[in-house]
């Protein structure tokens, strides 16, 4: 797994957005509907490049060659009062990969990141029952409550999330 710079994040636009078209065709709710073309994907990606220039943003990818097999990334707050904390969002991992250990790697390489950064405090929101939570939950994550009818998924139906936190020793005093 490789952290992308700016640059590295424009380069591999193209696979980062075959992977979220593949996750949001596949049935996953990652704050898209399907169908989802590529060019909407890839115009996704591309406007992320400014966030991770600028350090509000940090984008991890697993790649098999030229592919990108997976993702995950921290968003980091702007407000001074909320330095310590993180959101970790777009955990994806390509169909085609699943059940071979590459989320939890991901999820593992974030909270070791976020450690790093003096970053003591994850959260994130997923769909409720969907197969993340096994994967948050497994990984020592709190489910702190649901939401009803939080977000559409890729088919349109509302559905209800469910918002996860983890503390994560902090290894630095700043970021």
């Amino acid at each position: 797994m490789i952290r992308l710079d700016d640059t590295q994040l424009l380069r591999h636009a193209g696979a980062l957005a075959d992977l979220l078209t593949d996750t949001v065709n596949g049935g996953a709710s990652v704050g898209f509907l399907a169908p989802l073309d590529r060019a909407a994907a890839l115009a996704w990606w591309e406007e992320r490049a400014a966030d991770v220039a600028a350090g509000r943003l940090a984008v991890w990818a697993a790649h098999d060659g030229e592919r990108v097999l997976g993702t995950v990334s921290l968003a980091f707050p702007a407000k001074p009062n909320s330095r310590h904390r993180a959101e970790l969002v777009k955990l994806m991992v390509h169909r085609e990969a699943r059940g071979r250990g590459l989320g939890r790697g991901l999820l593992t390489t974030a909270e070791g990141a976020a450690a790093e950064a003096g970053v003591t405090l994850l959260h994130l929101d997923t769909e409720t029952g969907s197969p993340a939570e096994r994967l948050y939950r497994s990984a020592g994550w709190t489910a702190i409550g649901a939401i009803p009818d939080y977000a559409a998924s890729p088919d349109g139906e509302l559905r209800p999330t469910t918002i996860y936190y983890k503390r994560v020793p902090a290894t630095a005093l700043t970021r």
